[in-house]
């Protein structure tokens, strides 16, 4: 079963191979990760960590069965009892309901835990995986936007009522 970890320093090199690995597959749906991006990871990820003790993040990586880093699900920007929702998963773990069911987690993570009131998210309109696991767990469209230039779609999702998970 896979397991939700909140990110530390141990998940580097591990993040980094997932990133490296998945590049050509996200970009086909996102925003290219860009070589700066790669060559200055080190940097990146201890910035990353020191947002998320400040509170104003919460990282998370998914493992599978095998310890295997194969996704990562992120809440961003958090402000007055809300955050936006961001996560990718692998290539190779993608089609399985598995970003469906950590995004359920991290919403539970987010109402409990982090005591978050409210959720966001975006993406492209013609990224349709991505848009079923939103609505699939409890987010609604709140209009039309840009990602990276491309015609997409704002969610939201109150945490505090409880939504149910739907599968």
């Amino acid at each position: 079963m896979p397991t939700l970890e909140r990110l530390r320093p141990g998940h580097e090199a591990a993040l980094l191979a997932f990133e490296r690995a998945n590049r050509a597959y996200f970009a086909r749906t996102v925003s290219d990760r860009t070589d700066a991006y790669f060559a200055g990871f080190a940097a990146r990820h201890r910035a990353l960590l020191a947002e998320q003790a400040a509170g104003v993040c919460h990282f998370h990586v998914i493992l599978d069965d095998r310890g295997e880093l194969v996704g990562r699900v992120n809440l961003v920007d958090v402000d007055a009892g809300s955050a936006e929702l961001g996560y990718r998963i692998g290539e190779r773990a993608a089609g399985r309901g598995l970003a469906t069911a950590m995004v359920a987690e991290v919403c539970d993570l987010a109402r409990g835990a982090y005591g978050l009131s409210a959720l966001t998210a975006l993406t492209t309109t013609d990224h349709t995986a991505s848009r079923t696991v939103l609505e699939r767990n409890g987010f609604t469209v709140t209009g039309n936007t840009l990602v990276a230039g491309r015609p997409g779609v704002r969610y939201r999702r109150r945490l505090d009522t409880n939504t149910g998970r739907p599968w």
